[in-house]
């Protein structure tokens, strides 16, 4: 047991990151209007990155539509790479731009952001005219912070001391490695950077840090529970007396209060999913099947209030025993013609119309491939929709290398070779003068896109599904031929929407795999979520199952999953090979995230993972598994 409560820095938690966004950008907003009566300024820490955008979006729509005005704030930013132009598409003067300035009545005098561009031997001095005038201004307000993996603020690495201010540093290898997305490889990521130091930030008035997803859950852990160290700069705020960290549902899930709630007191109330989350987790810290847990395990380990309201160790073994055999089938459309109520799927309707929604061309294979063979095998009507044309996540070189293909082929068939020739000499020509991160051509981004939809073609027709039931859907969103996207639009929801009155699904499997580092699986997920809403009425619709997988970043706990479909060697095999058949993302994809294992590797190991972990509680030893939440609408 835990005598307190572990936390260090207070926390606010929201279901989603949205609502927690817009709790952010009214305090911030609330400030600014105090600030006003009191004619005074509001000094504003700013930060970029994926997190802080939707409270920049709700910034923005608060001035446009609510008349806040920003004529009295000033803002600092936290860092900016070194060197950079402020024009690259990189640069975070471009990006505040786009998501904040150029949209509010800030004066451009009142915006500071770290010149990627001062020469070297003057780097120093402009670091110190920074704090310089921040000091001027009577110091920073509320300064909003992101967290990185290796627990950096700002670009404040492992080994900054809360006494350091700002000044030039050199990235950690991690961080280059979770920037890679952002500037096309890599080897393109600048080694250094001007930020704002730990110090600095220290002297904000009021801090609030932001973190969303499962990928920022275990870093968020050590920052609000852990030791303060300078191995993980986010630990000094447990030191300020005026610090929040905001996180959605995910992101705090490896806090003792949410994970383990058990060990800080008594709960209040155990209903079924808790005990079986704190079942699963007693199972394995005493590493013991379930059906051999004790009286006395329940007891060492804070929950002896389980076994008073259930009368037994054994009593609640059998519960959770049973809870967890009745997720696994091997039968993920249904079984016909058996007893259902305990499967996590129907008997009937069989056949099932089946969609399954892949965010990339590949994300359908790589996440349930076993599942999608199968319910082809079993017979159910399957149709396969790719939300995406995952157009820029393939080398330049494929793109030449398909173009020679054509102009080779247009020769030995004697086709017309004066426009394969054209095209092969102007693609090769654009590429050749293309700069590291410059955004494609069109002609560029369709050979791409075309690239990735032959791919998926393959796949499918290994798997065994008929052209007829592949949809390419290419949402808007997405083709901007950049990593940073256009938000999610009325016209990305209706194709979704049109989609699914077509076919009318008893089934739709989509991905619910929000650690997804470039963020493309978040929207596509919102984009389904708001289509479903606006059918969930339809007769048909009530009559549909959702299922949810993860893809290839992270997957479900034991005590979440709610479907586990066991794969044999064979099907593991003929999963790997519908994977293959994705050659551009092979051996080597543009975009690995921080994993650097292909992604047929860290499907299998995940696989075999959640089935290893299964047969830890005490179930059937199977080759891997694949595991689906319900999203219950």
């Amino acid at each position: 047991m835990i005598s307190h409560n572990p936390e260090k820095i207070p926390v606010k938690k929201f279901f989603s990151s949205e609502e927690a966004s817009v709790f952010v950008a009214n305090e911030i907003a609330a400030l600014i209007k105090t600030r006003q009566r009191e004619k005074k300024p509001c000094v504003l820490g700013l930060a970029t990155g994926s997190t802080p955008t939707r409270v920049y979006d709700e910034l923005v729509m608060l001035h446009k539509k609510k008349g806040l005005s920003f004529k009295n704030v000033y803002t600092f930013n936290l860092d900016e790479y070194y060197p950079m132009n402020p024009d690259s598409l990189q640069s975070y003067v471009r990006f505040m731009r786009e998501y904040l300035f150029d949209h509010i009545d800030i004066p451009q005098k009142n915006i500071h952001i770290p010149d990627g561009t001062v020469a070297k031997d003057k780097v120093a001095a402009f670091c110190k005219s920074y704090e310089k005038k921040i000091q001027d201004l009577g110091g920073i307000d509320v300064q909003l912070l992101g967290i990185g993996r290796t627990g950096h603020i700002g670009f404040n690495e492992p080994g900054s001391t809360e006494k350091s201010f700002t000044r030039l540093i050199t990235l950690d290898h991690v961080t280059r490695m979770d920037a890679a997305s952002d500037f096309f490889g890599e080897e393109n990521v600048p080694r250094k950077a001007i930020t704002m130091g730990v110090g600095t930030i220290l002297k904000a008035k009021r801090i609030i840090l932001m973190a969303w997803g499962e990928g920022k859950a275990s870093i968020i852990q050590k920052a609000v529970e852990g030791p303060v160290t300078d191995q993980n700069p986010s630990s000094f705020l447990q030191n300020h007396p005026n610090a929040l960290v905001v996180l959605d549902e995910a992101s705090s899930s490896e806090l003792t209060k949410i994970k383990t709630p058990w060990l800080l007191d008594e709960v209040e109330k155990w209903n079924d999913k808790l005990v079986r989350k704190a079942v699963v987790w007693l199972s394995q810290k005493v590493n013991k099947p379930v059906l051999k847990l004790t009286n006395n395990d329940y007891t060492e380990h804070g929950m002896g209030d389980i076994i008073t309201e259930y009368g037994s160790a054994y009593q609640v073994n059998i519960k959770v025993f049973n809870e967890l055999q009745h997720t696994i089938t091997g039968w993920p459309g249904g079984k016909p013609k058996a007893d259902d109520t305990h499967r996590p799927e129907r008997a009937k309707p069989f056949p099932k119309r089946v969609v399954i929604f892949s965010p990339h061309p590949d994300d359908d294979v790589i996440s349930m491939g076993g599942t999608f063979i199968r319910l082809v095998d079993q017979g159910h009507d399957v149709h396969v929709a790719y939300q995406t044309s995952g157009n820029i996540a393939v080398f330049d070189d494929d793109v030449i290398r398909f173009a020679d293909f054509v102009n080779d082929f247009s020769e030995s068939f004697k086709l017309n070779k004066s426009a394969s020739e054209k095209l092969l000499k102007q693609i090769t020509a654009t590429l050749k003068k293309k700069q590291p991160a410059q955004v494609d051509s069109s002609d560029v981004m369709q050979i791409k896109g075309l690239i990735r939809r032959g791919e998926a073609k393959a796949a499918c027709r290994y798997v065994g599904i008929p052209e007829s039931n592949i949809h390419f859907l290419d949402m808007p969103f997405y083709e901007t031929g950049k990593v940073k996207k256009k938000p999610l639009g009325e016209e990305d929801i209706r194709i979704i929407v049109n989609l699914l009155e077509k076919i009318k699904p008893h089934q739709i499997y989509a991905a619910g795999d929000l650690s997804d580092p470039h963020g493309t699986h978040r929207v596509c997920l919102a984009a389904i979520f708001k289509a479903i809403d606006r059918l969930k009425k339809k007769p048909w619709m009530k009559q549909c199952y959702v299922w949810l997988y993860r893809g290839a970043w992270q997957e479900w706990d034991i005590d979440q999953i709610e479907m586990a479909v066991p794969l044999s060697p064979d099907e593991l095999l003929r999963k790997r090979k519908a994977i293959f058949k994705h050659q551009s993302q092979k051996d080597s994809a543009l975009f690995p995230g921080a994993d650097q294992r292909e992604f047929w590797v860290r499907a299998e190991d995940r696989n075999h993972a959640t089935a290893a972990a299964y047969n830890k509680l005490g179930l059937a030893d199977y080759e891997a598994m694949e595991a689906f939440v319900r999203y219950r609408f």
